[in-house]
């Protein structure tokens, strides 16, 4: 068996509210195997989003440890965690984060600009495009596009690296059910064809029907 991609050993975050600490993971231990397409879902308030900015680099832990495609994160430096996300991670967020005065093929070649690469991707990446259904709509800026549009657009800049591992936070919050099934459906073909490995943190337990494995959160801990 394969060495996991992503593993967690007890893991807490206590976020200091004043004079109290309130505990948002308390102890969460979880692998995440490469090619794996995982959801975890919870309600508002589980922990499920804290557990994603920490295994992304973008939140410390406050203990515990998470190691991501070989390397431990708490141990890096801030340079060493910026460069981990530029060439190993991908993030698509519910907000599309898409720059309104560019169009969208320019928003693609700023994660190459970003990363230190070539502005135009490799030759192959035109397939992936065709997948994502928006190789005719590169030319457009996002308020010509529509919302599954300009979400399949920050799906290809996510992916445009070829990073080990996308992490996706509410890829499908603000997007209606005809849009969230395409998005979905493009993020699980983007696994099967890419095995790229995918964490999608969730509250809908449909969109998190279109993994492979299920994880639940609730109060800071996995609970199923």
């Amino acid at each position: 068996m394969s060495e996991p991609i992503i593993e967690i050993r007890d893991l807490r975050k206590i976020y200091r509210v004043g004079k109290v600490d309130v505990p948002a993971l308390r102890g969460v231990d979880l692998d995440v195997a490469p090619g794996e397409f995982l959801a975890i879902v919870g309600p508002s308030g589980s922990g499920k989003s804290t557990l994603f900015h920490i295994i992304g680099g973008l939140t410390p832990a406050t203990s515990g440890r998470v190691r991501m495609a070989g390397q431990d994160i708490a141990s890096l430096t801030d340079a060493g965690r910026t460069s981990l996300r530029k060439t190993k991670v991908g993030f698509v967020f519910q907000k599309f984060n898409l720059l309104p005065n560019l169009t969208a093929a320019d928003n693609i070649a700023i994660a190459r600009h970003i990363a230190g690469r070539a502005p135009e991707p490799e030759p192959e990446f035109e397939e992936v495009l065709k997948l994502l259904g928006v190789s005719h709509r590169l030319h457009h800026k996002p308020a010509a596009l529509s919302g599954g549009e300009q979400q399949r657009v920050a799906i290809a800049r996510a992916i445009v690296n070829h990073p080990a591992i996308l992490l996706a936070d509410e890829p499908t919050g603000n997007l209606d059910t005809e849009n969230s099934k395409a998005v979905l459906e493009v993020i699980r073909d983007l696994n099967e064809r890419l095995g790229q490995t995918i964490l999608m943190i969730t509250h809908n337990p449909e969109a998190a029907a279109f993994a492979h494995r299920t994880v639940r959160m609730r109060d800071g801990r996995i609970v199923a």
